[in-house]
């Protein structure tokens, strides 16, 4: 029988569009080839964590590859029309292919576990374009967790999960809606709190500037209106100014977040020339 807009599994997945849907269910949507590609990639054959994938004839035919890929995963293939295929999507051209999976967060302890000593930490950012943004850049940077403090937005937010290209199922992300316990556990994790501030004191070109970046830290961003909420400013060890030396009044979120990650990259390289980068993403990529 062909799946309508009104058959119990397709009402399941279409409140997965809302932050509340997601949280009672514990899954949330991924559209789109590059996403469900990443996703089926971060299951694994047979782990479950991909549980049904709705696709359109036309998608079907134009990405056979990921239709076999759902059913090695063991992932339910459930073919819908295109009219179903538009209820579940929130773009403007829905592509055809939508794959319900598991949540993606962790607890704070888990992400910080392996002792990461590049992380990101999004505080208060409500744009979800601008949440998924920061974890793609971060994942570039070779960061070992993104964690999202305070009133931050969903990162399984459709839109998201599009602005991170892929980057949500390559690193670790926990969110916490208490700031302090995100930031203590950065702490806890051996991490130096920095802010990126126009008025801080430490100028981030500042050779002296190297012996802070290059040491384990957690970079904390605001959101493009309001910046780092003050009471989490305020907790850092330091505030650091990132130079604009034209006539810019400032940055916006995605590029301050990646001068400020590469430049921890950078330092780290500077003192100790020898030392691996942690992964080597090409500047052209996607």
């Amino acid at each position: 029988m062909a799946l309508t807009q009104r058959t119990p599994r397709v009402v399941a997945a279409r409140k997965l569009l809302r932050r509340a849907g997601r949280d009672r269910a514990g899954r949330f949507l991924v559209e789109g080839a590059q996403a469900v590609r990443e996703a089926l990639e971060w299951s694994g054959a047979g782990s479950g964590r991909v549980h049904e994938l709705f696709v359109t004839d036309a998608a079907a035919a134009r990405h056979p590859e990921l239709v076999s890929a759902a059913q090695a995963a063991g992932a339910r293939l459930s073919p819908v029309p295109e009219p179903v295929a538009e209820s579940l999507s929130d773009t403007v051209t829905p592509q055809g292919l939508v794959a319900v999976c598991d949540l993606l967060d962790v607890p704070l302890a888990t992400a910080l576990s392996n002792g990461p000593e590049l992380v990101a930490v999004c505080a208060d950012i409500a744009d979800p374009g601008n949440a998924g943004t920061v974890i793609r850049v971060a994942d570039a940077a070779g960061a070992g967790a993104v964690l999202l403090a305070g009133e931050t937005v969903d990162p399984h937010n459709g839109k998201a999960v599009r602005a991170s290209t892929g980057s949500v199922f390559h690193l670790p992300i926990a969110r916490d809606r208490d700031a302090d316990a995100v930031l203590d556990a950065c702490r806890a994790a051996g991490l130096t709190l920095l802010v990126a501030d126009g008025r801080g004191e430490l100028d981030l070109h500042d050779p002296a500037a190297d012996a802070v970046l290059a040491g384990p830290v957690a970079w904390i961003f605001g959101g493009e209106a309001h910046g780092v909420p003050a009471t989490v400013a305020e907790r850092a060890d330091h505030r650091v100014r990132v130079p604009i030396h034209g006539r810019a009044e400032s940055l916006n979120l995605a590029t301050a977040a990646a001068v400020c990650l590469y430049a921890s990259v950078a330092a780290r390289r500077r003192r100790s020339p020898s030392a691996a980068a942690v992964g080597e993403p090409s500047p052209t990529g996607p």
